[in-house]
This record gives structure tokens, C-alpha cells and sequence, in this order.
């Protein structure tokens, strides 16, 4: 099973390769086996890019917004015609069950640069009238952007990332994560056919080096990061010493809220679709799922019937539903986070093994694991895992769930399930999360912002956000009297 590119990188319009750079192995999860080896960027390949893009940016800036949407708008189309190739190529770059990259990576993609392809053409200033005089604000384009990717979902981070950017008149220098650096190519290549000029869209593999050397460079205006809290410090900090522009989108370690007023079924799905979706590997995940006292029991109960019935196995088997985590180390931590969660005295409700599956012996399977007993101080609740372990608390009330809610240093996302909308407001309100869910888990859709507080991040993507983050403000006063002066 193969899945090697033309070549490492994607600049200026072209495949570059450079075997100057360290190899890089690419392991399809369910197996262990090698698919593809491609090289890391040397320094060379580096500048090549940032020089590719700073060449390109200024004709792009010059276009009319409706032009650049129009080539956007193109590729969204390409990466709908070629989802099912693109879905299964993301497939053997992740790990993750074919029934869901069909449907939420390059659909993703390509809803995002369908959105920004339209809603670029109105979004611009301001006119203010000043009583006479008057002053506009005009919307810029930053110049060079980097967007540094993540392993979950390689594809529709380089469509988040790629989208606002180049609708605003940016060019992009995109790095996927090291663990999957196949599908920004494929995309690279669709944005070329869709007839976005060489050096837009340019693509550089690598390890943390190579990111730092992107972010670093003074020839780059901002750079946006899709990772750990860890990751997104050291980029922030290196991005603020020069001033640059920079969105996180960081981890989290978030509470789902489950009064027991709220629909069993849907509250048991929502919270299965909050710690299991991906194998559990999404930044976003309701791992701290708090259910009233009332409720408690009964969710447990149908937790476990249902967690039962998920289909673990061949990722590209259409009928699977879950497929291995990404990597051994990976696999490592998650099972090592169920050891602790036993040692620390939580009572293991349901999974926590390692499946034996014929013919996928060397993949990076675990079961999905629900813990139940948990205590607020035990590791479990408090570090971010990234795989399929859940964590169910009890509460009583409604300003207890509130507070041990928000007792961790993370704020990316929050749920709430309940009957009683105007409690599920209230309590929403209260939740120091930037992107939240009432009666439903982990859906973020084009138009809306998604994006944490704390130390889950700063900026948004996606929403006419994401435009407002790449770009500036030009302010122009203009005076249609005289001077007056003192002088």
C-alpha cells in the first residue's frame, strides 16, 4: 500500500525535491507500514518559498476580491469532485475510519474555501462621516502568511489556514505536521489547476526546525498554529518578538454539561461524538463530561451499551468506525493516560485494551475507554490526553457544574445538554470556552468562528474572523475644508 508523492515539496507551482533534508517516513497507522518517504526542508527549500510567495503576493493583492474568490470557488469545486480520493489518501495519512474522512476532511476543506471565496467580495471598511471631513478604513493583506498544521486533520487545516489567507490577498507557506504530510500537496495541486498563480500556495515538509525556521523569518507578516499548548508557545513567543501577526488554535481539555433534563440519547451521543469521533483526537473534545445526579446513572448505563456496538477495525473498510491513533508514541501516551487513570483510583467503566485485530497486528489500536468515579485533581481530568478516554463526573447543581467546569488552565470549547434553553444560555454564558455547543458536540461549520480562550489559543478561524485576522487596517482621514493652524 503506497501512497508517495511526485516529490517532498510544492513551490512556486512546481514539485521540489531536495534530499539534503532528513528523511521522513510516512506510516499508515492501521499497520505499520512504511506508504511513503519524502525529505524535510532544508534550508534552501525554506527560502525558496518564502521567496516564491513574497514574489507572487503583490499582483494577487492587486486583484479584485470577487477575482481571487472566483479561483477559490474553483478549487472548493476540485476537492468535491475528488473527495473520494482525497478522503481515502487521508485515510492512509491518519488512521482515521473512511466513513469519516468521506464527509469531515476534504469536504471541510473545500467548504471553507467556498465560504471565503464568496464572502471576500464584501467584506471592506468602514466610511465615517465626521461632519464635513470624513475617514474610511481600508482592509489589507498581510503579505506572507505561514500556516503550520495539525496531524487530525491535515486537509481541512491547510483549507482553514489557505482560505482567508489567499481570499484576503496573502500568499501562504504551509506546513503540514510531519506525521501527515501528504494531503497539502494534493491540495497544492488543485489550487494550481483551479488557476491560482505559481508561489500562492506553497507547501515545505518538516519537524519542528523547519516550523521555527517560518516563523522566524522577517520576511513572514503572521503565522498561524494548529497544536499543543507546548507548540503554540514557543511559536507565539518567537512571532511577538518581531511583531507579527499570529492566530493559535491550541488543545483543550473541555467539559460537556449534561443536565438531567436534557434527552438521553442525543446527550449520550453528543458525548461519544465528543471523545470518540477520530479516535478521539480532536482538539476540541468534551473529555470532562459532568452529568447531574439524577441523570447519572442512566448515562453510564446507555454510554456503555452503546460504546459497545462501535466498529473498530480496517480504517478503509467503509462499515468501520473507528480506526488507530496516529502513531506508536501516540498509542504510548493514551494507553499509558488509561493506566494512570487506574492507578489514581478511577474506576474503568468500560474498554481501556488494546484490540488484537487480525491482519492490523502492528496498528495503533485501543479501545475506547470510559472512566467513570473521576475526581477533579486526577491527571485524567485535568491533561489533555488526545485519544478515546472519557471521563464522567456527577454533580448536584448548576453553579457547581459551572465552576468545576472551568477549573483548568484550557478554554477551547464547551457543551451544554439540556431541555430548559434559557439555563442552557445562562450556563454558556458563564463557561470560559471560545467555541461552544448547546444540544449538540463538535460541529464547526465554515460560517462560524472556532477558536479558545486561555491557554487554548488566541484568534479565530473560519467566519469573516479569519478575514478580519488576515488582514490590517488602514485608517485614511480626509479633509474636504481648509487647514486650520495656528502656525
Amino acid at each position: 500500500m503506497k501512497a508517495q508523492p511526485k516529490a517532498s515539496h510544492y513551490i512556486n507551482g512546481s514539485y521540489v525535491e531536495d534530499d539534503g533534508g532528513p528523511a521522513m517516513e510516512v506510516i499508515y497507522p492501521a499497520t505499520g507500514e512504511v506508504i511513503a518517504r519524502l525529505h524535510a526542508a532544508t534550508g534552501n527549500i525554506v527560502e525558496l518559498a518564502i521567496e516564491a510567495a513574497r514574489a507572487a503576493q503583490p499582483a494577487w493583492a492587486r486583484l479584485r476580491p470577487v477575482e481571487r474568490g472566483r479561483i477559490l470557488r474553483r478549487a472548493a469545486d476540485l476537492l468535491r469532485e475528488r473527495n473520494d480520493e482525497l478522503a481515502r489518501l487521508e485515510t492512509l495519512d491518519t488512521g482515521k475510519a473512511i466513513q469519516e474522512t468521506l464527509v469531515a476532511d476534504p469536504a471541510s476543506a473545500a467548504e471553507a474555501l467556498e465560504f471565503f471565496g464568496g464572502a471576500v467580495a464584501a467584506f471592506n471598511g468602514d466610511y465615517v462621516d465626521l461632519g464635513g471631513p470624513f475617514a474610511y478604513t481600508r482592509r489589507e493583506p498581510l503579505g506572507v502568511c505561514v500556516g503550520i498544521g495539525a496531524w487530525n486533520y491535515p486537509i481541512q487545516g491547510a483549507g482553514w489556514k489557505s482560505g482567508p489567507a489567499l481570499a484576503m490577498g496573502n500568499a501562504m507557506v504551509f506546513k503540514p505536521s510531519e506525521n501527515t504530510p501528504l494531503s497539502a500537496l494534493a491540495l497544492a495541486e488543485i489550487f494550481t489547476e483551479a488557476g491560482l498563480p505559481d508561489g500562492l500556495f506553497n507547501v515545505v515538509q518538516g519537524y519542528g526546525d523547519v516550523g521555527s525556521a517560518l516563523a522566524g523569518h522577517p520576511v513572514v507578516a503572521k503565522v498561524s498554529l494548529t497544536g499543543s499548548v507546548p507548540t503554540g508557545r514557543k511559536v507565539l513567543a518567537q512571532a511577538g518578538a518581531q511583531m507579527k501577526h499570529a492566530t493559535m488554535e491550541l488543545g483543550g481539555k473541555s467539559p460537556l454539561i449534561v443536565f438531567d433534563d436534557a434527552d438521553l440519547e442525543n446527550a449520550v451521543g453528543g458525548a461519544m461524538l465528543a471523545n470518540f469521533y477520530s479516535t478521539g483526537q480532536v482538539c476540541s473534545n468534551g473529555t470532562r463530561v459532568f452529568v447531574q445526579k439524577g441523570m447519572h446513572d442512566r448515562f453510564v448505563e446507555r454510554l456503555i451499551e452503546r460504546t459497545k456496538k462501535i466498529a473498530i477495525g480496517d480504517p478503509l473498510d467503509p462499515e468501520t468506525q473507528m480506526g488507530p491513533l496516529i502513531n506508536k508514541a501516540q498509542h504510548e501516551k493514551v494507553c499509558g493516560y488509561v493506566e494512570i487513570g487506574k492507578q489514581e483510583g478511577a474506576t474503568l467503566a468500560y474498554g481501556g485494551v488494546v484490540p488484537q485485530l487480525q491482519g492490523f497486528e502492528r496498528g495503533f489500536f485501543v479501545e475506547p475507554t470510559i472512566f467513570t468515579d473521576v475526581r477533579d485533581d486526577m491527571r485524567i481530568a485535568r491533561e489533555e490526553i488526545f485519544g478515546p478516554v472519557m471521563s464522567v463526573f456527577s454533580f448536584d447543581g448548576e453553579a457547581e457544574a459551572i465552576s468545576r467546569a472551568n477549573d483548568t488552565e484550557f478554554g477551547l470549547s464547551a457543551g451544554v445538554f439540556t431541555r430548559d434553553l434559557p439555563r442552557a444560555h445562562r450556563v454558556i454564558a458563564e463557561l470560559q470556552a471560545g467555541t461552544c455547543w448547546i444540544n449538540h458536540y463538535n460541529l464547526a461549520p465554515a460560517e462560524i468562528p472556532f477558536g479558545g480562550v486561555k491557554q487554548s489559543g488566541i484568534g479565530r478561524e473560519n467566519s469573516l474572523a479569519a478575514l478580519s485576522h488576515y488582514s490590517q487596517l488602514k485608517t485614511v482621514y480626509v479633509e474636504t475644508g481648509d487647514v486650520d493652524s495656528p502656525y
